[in-house]
C-alpha cells in the first residue's frame, strides 16, 4: 500500500506554525479516525481520515492518533504494528514508526499508551487541548481519558486550538490549491459524463452510477454524497430512482475527493431532453446573473454575507421580471421575501472538506467575533460563510431559485410577503423543481481565480452539450 503525502517537511512546518500560534500552553491531542462497521464487525464503511490529522500528520492510516507537547516541542505518533493477522487480511503497511519518519516525527508509542499521557497531564495541571469530535467512538475515548460523561465532553474542547486549527487551515497554500485544481477538474469530467449521459426514460441512479465511474477512473472518489435529482427544489435529497421525463431539469451537485483528500464542489441544471423550455430558460438566467454579480464581487475585504445579499437582490429583480415577485428589491430582500426562493445561502469554504472544517464549528469556520452568525433568520441561518474575505479562502458560489410547493402553502396561508409575493403567477410553476448553479473560486490579492477547467454554464454551452 502506498501512503499519499507531501513532503514531510509541509507537516513539519504545519506544526511548527500550530506551536508557535498556541505558545507553551500544555498538550496537543489530535485524534485519527477508525474504521466503522456498516452491518457486523468487519464489513465496514470506506474509510476517511480525519481531516485535521491529515493536515498536520498526513498518514492516511486507521487508528493513529499524535500528541504535541507545546511546551517541549515533543511530538509523539501512537498506533499498533500490524498482526499476521492483519497482514494476512490487508497486507502489509510500513512500521508505526517508519510512517512517522515520513512526516518527520521522531517518537511513536503503542495507542495504549495516549490515556496514560493525558492522564499524566491532566494529573500535573496541564491543559490538554482537543477539537471538537464527532465519530461516537472519539467521543467514547475521550471521555474515558478525561474522566467525564459524554454529555460534559464539550466543556474539554479547546476553542484556543479550534481557532488555531482555522486560521491555519483556511488559508491555502499554492500546493494545496494545486491539489483542489486536480480535484476540480475530474468534478468537471465528472459532470460533463453526467450531463451527455442525461437523456429522457432512464433513472437518476443511472446518472449517479457515471459519477462514481469518472471519479475511480481518475482514482478519485466522491467527496460527498451525490445529488441529482429532477426535484431539484430539495435542496440536499440522496434519492436516486425517479425516471427522468421529457420537459424536466437535472440539478446535478457532485464533487470528486483526489487522493490527497482535496475536493471540488459543482452543480449545473440542465434539461433532461435536448432543450430548456421556455420558463426554465427565463428562471435560468435569472440564477446565472445573480451567480455572475456575486462572481464580480469577490475579493479581500468583502464581506461574503454583503455578497450574498447582493445576490439575493439580484435574484429578486429577475423573479421581478419574469412576474413572480413585485416592489422594491431591497425592501423585499430586507424583509426576506426571496427566501420564498432562495432559503439558503450563496456558499462556503472549500478545501479537505465540502463544507470545509465543519466539525470544528461554523460559527468559527464562516464568522468571527466581530460578525456573529444569525442563528434564527430564515435564509441567513443557513449562511454557513458570512466574514471577510481574505487571499487563499477557497469558497463556492451557488445561488438557486427552489419552488417548494409545501412553502409556498405555508406562507401564503399566513398571508407572508403578500407585497412582494405574486402568489397567483408562483401557483402556477408548482411543479416547477429548482435550479442551482455552482462553482469554485480562490481569492487572490486582487480578486478571484475560478479553480480548475471551465464548465459551461450558460443555456447555449448546456444545450450544446446535450446534442
Amino acid at each position: 500500500m502506498k501512503l499519499n503525502l507531501f513532503d514531510k517537511y509541509i507537516y513539519i512546518g504545519r506544526r511548527h506554525q500550530l506551536k508557535q500560534n498556541m505558545g507553551q500552553d500544555g498538550l496537543i491531542l489530535l485524534l485519527g479516525n477508525e474504521d466503522s462497521s456498516m452491518n457486523y464487525k468487519d464489513n465496514t464503511y470506506l474509510f476517511r481520515q480525519d481531516s485535521s490529522f491529515l493536515y498536520y500528520f498526513g498518514l492516511d492510516v486507521p487508528v493513529l492518533a499524535a500528541i504535541i507537547d507545546t511546551e517541549s516541542g515533543d511530538e509523539v505518533i501512537f498506533g499498533n504494528e500490524l498482526t499476521i493477522d492483519d497482514i494476512v487480511w490487508t497486507g502489509t503497511l510500513p512500521t508505526v514508526s517508519e510512517m512517522a519518519s515520513m512526516v518527520g516525527v521522531d517518537k511513536t508509542k503503542p495507542y495504549a499508551d495516549i490515556a496514560r499521557y493525558v492522564h499524566k497531564a491532566l494529573t500535573d495541571g496541564r491543559k490538554v487541548h482537543i477539537l471538537p469530535p464527532y465519530r461516537p467512538e472519539n467521543k467514547m475515548k475521550l471521555a474515558d481519558w478525561f474522566n467525564t460523561s459524554l454529555n460534559d465532553l464539550a466543556d474539554h474542547v479547546s476553542l484556543k486550538l479550534t481557532k488555531a486549527v482555522i486560521a491555519q487551515r483556511v488559508i491555502k497554500s499554492p500546493l494545496e490549491v494545486a491539489e483542489m485544481e486536480k480535484a476540480v477538474n475530474i468534478s468537471v469530467d465528472m459532470m460533463q459524463a453526467v450531463i451527455k449521459h442525461t437523456r429522457p426514460g432512464i433513472k437518476e441512479y443511472e446518472l449517479v452510477a457515471k459519477a462514481h465511474e469518472v471519479a475511480i477512473a481518475n482514482d478519485a472518489r466522491l467527496g460527498y454524497p451525490a445529488i441529482i435529482t429532477t426535484h431539484g427544489q430539495t435542496l440536499h435529497t440522496h434519492y436516486y430512482g425517479n425516471t427522468l421525463q421529457e420537459g424536466r431539469m437535472v440539478l446535478s451537485d457532485i464533487g470528486a475527493e483526489n487522493t490527497m483528500h482535496y475536493g471540488g464542489d459543482l452543480t449545473r441544471t440542465f434539461p433532461v431532453g435536448r432543450a430548456f423550455t421556455q420558463q426554465q430558460k427565463e428562471l435560468y438566467e435569472v440564477v446565472l446573473n445573480s451567480m455572475d454579480h456575486a462572481i464580480d464581487m469577490l475579493k479581500p475585504g468583502t464581506r461574503y454575507k454583503d455578497i450574498h445579499l447582493a445576490a439575493c437582490q439580484k435574484l429578486v429583480e429577475g423573479l421581478k421580471q419574469a412576474d413572480l415577485m413585485k416592489g422594491d428589491p431591497e425592501e423585499a430582500v430586507a424583509a426576506g421575501a426571496h427566501t420564498m426562493f432562495f432559503q439558503c445561502g450563496l456558499g462556503h469554504m472549500l478545501g479537505m472538506d465540502t463544507h470545509d472544517m465543519e466539525d470544528l464549528g461554523e460559527q468559527y469556520v464562516g464568522y468571527t467575533d466581530k460578525l456573529k452568525k444569525e442563528t434564527s433568520i430564515f435564509g441567513l441561518k443557513s449562511l454557513r460563510l458570512g466574514r471577510e474575505l481574505q487571499a487563499g479562502f477557497v469558497v463556492t458560489v451557488e445561488p438557486g431559485i427552489y419552488i417548494i410547493p409545501e412553502l409556498i402553502d405555508r406562507l401564503q396561508a399566513e398571508k407572508k410577503y403578500t407585497e412582494f409575493i405574486n402568489y397567483d403567477k408562483l401557483n402556477t410553476y408548482r411543479d416547477f423543481g429548482g435550479i442551482r448553479i455552482e462553482d469554485n473560486f480562490l481569492i487572490t490579492e486582487d480578486g478571484y481565480q475560478l479553480l480548475g477547467k471551465y464548465l459551461p454554464k450558460s443555456l447555449k454551452e448546456i444545450e450544446a452539450l446535450k446534442g
